[in-house]
């Protein structure tokens, strides 16, 4: 009897002895999480709800931010040209383009773009330029005199368009751009209230599927191909300061694009979640080149094009607007 009684008190001291080592590793791995979520950098980023800036999503949802070292907050915003003054101020990075890049810098804004984000060529192209068939528009020089729907009179798309018309002979100021939001251009177009659209994916490719529609080409490549299209940027201060930051910022952006390039549907997936478009689109829309990597002449070549078409006269130096870390 007293040795079954002491087995029995054996195996009860090896079962609480177990439970408190438990415990004691639950707690030491709590403080141990506590302390690396103390150890995170905060970073408060700011995107436009579309497939270009999938790597930051995909460096989000899969933990890469966090892995490097970032607490990352994303904010959605519609318009990135409102972007260049709130860094430092409501954000810290933020997309851009090289126009705003540039005219920001123009007009003293301390900002410099500091991770690369989606480069247009002609084998992967976002813009298209579209038109009705059998409306009379069968080539660039037919657009003198009609109306353009654009996402914003002198975003990057539109500005490429006016490039596009006056490198091939056409009057930019001949043309008529009205702002209309990417939903609801193809209702406009079909209206006749306008005679062309700038489109971006994945408005593209739901209206090139419609047979009475047709693409003209892509106006971002008469800036060159392949063209620097959308890029992050920060408060050059800010990025002075926080170097560390940036680099982490900058390899996390490339992590991504190597996960997106292997696993495609999970992609495409959290591009549905954070655009809200349904699976049967996000299966199909080609993807753009994603390249964390940005070098001063893709800003260069930029700053020409705008002084080609008269939208800047003030000095810009390139080198000066490309954090080099």
């Amino acid at each position: 009897m007293r040795q079954k009684m002491i087995g029995n008190s054996s195996l009860s001291f090896k079962t609480i002895r177990s439970v408190s080592c438990g415990i004691i590793s639950c707690l030491i791995l709590a403080m141990t999480n506590g302390v690396t979520a103390q150890n995170l950098t905060p970073i408060r980023a700011a995107y436009v709800p579309v497939a270009t800036w999938l790597p930051a999503w995909v460096a989000k949802e899969k933990g890469i931010f966090k892995n490097n070292g970032l607490d990352v907050t994303l904010t959605p915003i519609q318009n990135v040209s409102l972007l260049p003054p709130t860094m430092g101020k409501q954000f810290d990075v933020a997309a851009s383009t090289p126009p705003d890049l540039i005219k920001a810098a123009a007009n003293g804004i301390d900002v410099v773009a500091i991770t690369g984000g989606v480069v247009e060529s002609s084998s992967h192209m976002s813009m298209q330029f579209v038109v009705k068939k059998n409306a009379g528009i069968n080539s660039i020089k037919d657009l003198s005199g009609k109306t353009i729907a654009t996402p914003t009179i002198g975003s990057i798309m539109h500005l490429a368009t006016l490039t596009w018309l006056k490198k091939n002979g056409v009057d930019p100021n001949s043309i008529r751009a009205v702002e209309v939001p990417f939903p609801n251009m193809v209702d406009q177009l079909k209206g006749s209230r306008v005679d062309a659209l700038e489109l971006l994916q994945p408005f593209v490719g739901q209206i090139l599927s419609q047979p009475e529609f047709m693409t003209l080409g892509d106006p971002l490549l008469s800036v060159d191909d392949p063209t620097l299209f959308v890029m992050w940027i920060a408060n050059g201060t800010w990025a002075k300061n926080n170097k560390e930051a940036v680099m982490k910022w900058s390899q996390s952006i490339a992590e991504a694009k190597e996960f997106i390039e292997k696993n495609s549907a999970e992609s495409r997936a959290i591009l549905g979640k954070y655009t809200n478009l349904p699976p049967a689109v996000t299966e199909k829309i080609p993807l753009p080149y994603y390249d964390a990597s940005i070098k001063s002449s893709q800003i260069e070549v930029w700053v020409k094009a705008l002084r080609d078409i008269g939208a800047l006269n003030l000095p810009v130096d390139p080198n000066k607007i490309v954090f080099k870390n």
